[in-house]
């Protein structure tokens, strides 16, 4: 399969979510990055965001979005399918529900794919992080109200 074809296959089984079928789609070893900030935001909310490696680390990616998502409540919208050879990138806008929270989130997104030999074997996502932590951080959990001053000069407050 060409690498549009892998990768639109792919983009029709994340809309069909079932974890498994998805994750046929990649390699058995796949570099799976996420640039997602490795200390902040709460991480503990948001199990699904880590970087992983194998086939199976790749279903329980779409395992772990889905339990802590609204089901129904999510859309994605695709702008751009750029596609070099071996590689795609995927620029668009992802809408969901934060679970926990109920708290709706639209984050901007740029995924960036590589495939080989009809397998996907890059996992590359950019996105508003700060979008989907702010979706799943609870007021008052740190002890505050949920609110932050934020002073250009002085930084977070």
């Amino acid at each position: 399969m060409s690498t549009r074809a892998v990768v639109e296959e792919l983009l029709r089984r994340i809309g069909e979510g079932d974890p498994e079928r998805i994750a046929e789609l990649y390699a058995e070893r796949v570099d799976w990055k996420l640039d997602w900030p490795e200390a902040e935001h709460g991480r503990t909310a948001t199990p699904w965001i880590r970087h992983r490696t194998t086939r199976a680390d790749a279903a329980a990616h779409y395992r772990e979005l889905a339990i802590h998502h609204v089901p129904g409540q999510a859309a994605t919208e695709i702008e751009r399918f750029l596609v070099d050879g071996a590689d795609a990138v995927v620029l668009g806008e992802i809408r969901q529900t934060a679970r926990p929270t109920g708290r709706a989130y639209r984050a901007r997104f740029a995924l960036h794919l590589t495939v080989a030999h009809g397998l996907i074997t890059r996992h590359h996502v950019y996105e508003d992080s700060l979008a989907v932590a702010e979706a799943f951080t609870t007021d008052g959990a740190d002890g505050t109200d949920g609110t932050e001053t934020v002073d250009a000069a002085a930084g977070p407050r």
